[in-house]
């Protein structure tokens, strides 16, 4: 088949419906199992004839999600999951075992540094948290099994080196699994870069309208693989209908990143020539298409903070992100409000930061809604 561009591949993503009666839009497989005219149909689910059993399995919904992610990632397979955690927890299970070691960025989203430093260690995997602007590769031991990054970073949104990293990783054949929720297929693709597993809260850009909680894992199939069986020991699948809003997102995935990261540009440009401000955290160079649509804010200590935060009219307060509307979050008491004090000064994470989502709005009213709430609360 000839080969398709992204937003035509965004779109159709789906395999062929082979139904008698095919419908336009996806049906939702709105059903806990499927059922067989006898036993020797059931069978053939266990010699991989029939595809479908009981959905915590497996449900044609989630797999349009995996695989539809995975196309776009240009990954060979790829899985649908209860959440962006259980997503990371799937990839960690298919490459590390008990005795193993991972090497993260330090700066990545306060869940998953929660999730490393404490919830892995309780089975055995130590994790070393390292500076990867840094000597990273002298945290690496021999037993080392795994590196972490996100791609760009939350929420001081660094752009990673991933292709350095991954080919360091691949001579000392150490897997790398990055979390590409910021960057979207859209505009990054890790996995055609080296990594070796690429995971996505599709509850942000996949879905798009802070609507549906998801996550999404894709790899090679041999990763996959394992990771399937360990969501499903683990019962971390998605539901249909989740998956189905999240598919139905996925269509405009090219759409809402263009306007949002012409947005997003903008907004960070106003703001880093406003007196008020100290600091704006905004990459470049991140692809050809747009740099993103998050970035965050350090005001000055003439900003009260709780007053800015209250003034903000029609932009809302949310503790996520990548909706089509645009919000705010506060990091210092909301995603890294559970790594430790001296992590977070360390990275410059403090009461005047603020991170921004930037929506689809028109970027003139964004502007002037900053700049008003700026304005009142000096």
């Amino acid at each position: 088949m000839t080969e398709r561009y992204f937003n035509t591949k965004s779109v159709h993503f789906y395999s062929k419906d082979k139904a008698e009666n095919k419908s336009k839009a996806r049906p939702i497989y709105q059903t806990s199992a499927f059922v067989f005219e006898d036993l020797e149909d059931m069978e053939q689910y266990f010699t991989g004839e029939k595809p479908y059993l009981y959905s915590r399995y497996g449900n044609p919904n989630t797999d349009d999600l995996g695989k539809g992610v995975a196309l776009l990632e240009e990954a060979e397979d790829g899985i649908a999951t209860s959440s962006g955690m259980s997503a990371i927890l799937a990839g960690v299970f298919a490459v590390c075992k008990s005795g193993d070691h991972i090497v993260a960025a330090v700066d990545v989203y306060g869940g998953t540094y929660q999730l490393f430093a404490s919830e892995l260690a309780k089975y055995g995997v130590e994790t070393s948290f390292v500076n990867m602007n840094g000597n990273w590769t002298e945290a690496i031991r021999e037993n080392t099994a795994l590196i972490y990054t996100e791609s760009i970073t939350n929420p001081l949104v660094r752009v990673e080196e991933l292709e350095a990293i991954t080919q360091e990783a691949k001579e000392r054949k150490i897997a790398v699994m990055v979390d590409n929720t910021f960057a979207t297929p859209y505009l990054l693709q890790p996995y055609s870069l080296g990594a070796d597993l690429v995971i996505h809260s599709a509850t942000k850009y996949i879905g798009g309208h802070s609507d549906v909680t998801a996550g999404v894992l894709v790899g090679s199939a041999e990763l996959i693989a394992k990771a399937r069986a360990s969501m499903i020991n683990a019962g971390s699948n998605l539901s249909p209908f989740e998956a189905w809003l999240a598919c139905r997102g996925l269509k405009t995935l090219a759409l809402r990143m263009e306007r949002q990261s012409s947005n997003a540009q903008s907004l960070a440009t106003a703001l880093s020539e406003h007196p008020y401000v100290t600091q704006v955290y905004y990459p470049q160079g991140v692809s050809e298409k747009g740099n993103g649509a998050m970035l965050s804010v350090e005001f000055k200590e003439d900003v009260h903070i709780e007053t800015f935060f209250a003034s903000l009219d029609w932009i809302k307060i949310a503790p996520t992100l990548a909706g089509v509307e645009t919000s705010v979050s506060y990091p210092l008491r909301t995603s890294h409000r559970s790594v430790p004090k001296e992590v977070r000064e360390a990275l410059g994470i403090g009461k005047q930061l603020v991170r921004v989502s930037v929506g689809v709005e028109d970027e003139r009213d964004l502007v002037a809604s900053f700049e008003a709430a700026i304005a009142k609360s000096l």
